[in-house]
């Protein structure tokens, strides 16, 4: 950790230049601008003080942030094959965020397990082939390069009647699968 860097990036957080944050520390505007530089390091004592001047603590200034992850590969993926579809969760984890897509392939007489009603909404995007949208009573024919949005208030799911594989990109809030 560059504890430097880091006390420069929470002084320009504040709006604080080096002179106040001297004077708020009783500290050198030289000895900061050496220890923002990583020319020098503060005893424990010292960088409490600095810390108390930022509004912070040491507990705070430690705590590692744990770097989320942005971009996921196909390894990242998690492949569930069954006898009708196969689902990839393409973000792995997701029950902990707010929405869940998944890319669903369904090869031809198939289709997804029907979803109860529930509160979120879903959107799904067709990639490959058609599929019918069962909603409720209803039926929905969605061919490649179309996409459909609902709210979850009926029993739904999605079959494939062509030929061909069908591919659908599968959004839900919250996550259900």
């Amino acid at each position: 950790m560059d504890i430097g860097q880091k006390i420069k990036k929470l002084r320009v957080q504040k709006g604080l230049t080096l002179e106040e944050l001297a004077s708020r520390s009783e500290l050198t505007k030289g000895f900061l601008s050496q220890l923002e530089r990583d020319l020098t390091s503060p005893s424990i004592s010292t960088l409490n003080d600095i810390l108390e001047a930022l509004g912070s603590s040491l507990s705070e200034f430690f705590m590692e942030e744990k770097e989320e992850k942005v971009v996921f590969q196909k390894s990242d993926f998690f492949i569930d094959e069954r006898d009708d579809y196969t689902i990839n969760w393409i973000v792995p984890n997701t029950q902990k965020n707010s929405m869940e897509p998944i890319l669903i392939e369904i090869p031809m007489g198939g289709s997804s397990f029907e979803l109860e009603p529930h509160s979120g909404e879903e959107f799904g995007y067709v990639l490959e082939g058609n599929v019918t949208l069962v909603c409720g009573d209803k039926k929905y024919t969605v061919k490649k390069g179309e996409t459909f949005y609902m709210n979850g208030k009926n029993f739904h799911y999605i079959e494939n009647t062509k030929k061909t594989v069908a591919k659908v990109l599968w959004v839900s809030t919250p996550p259900l699968f």
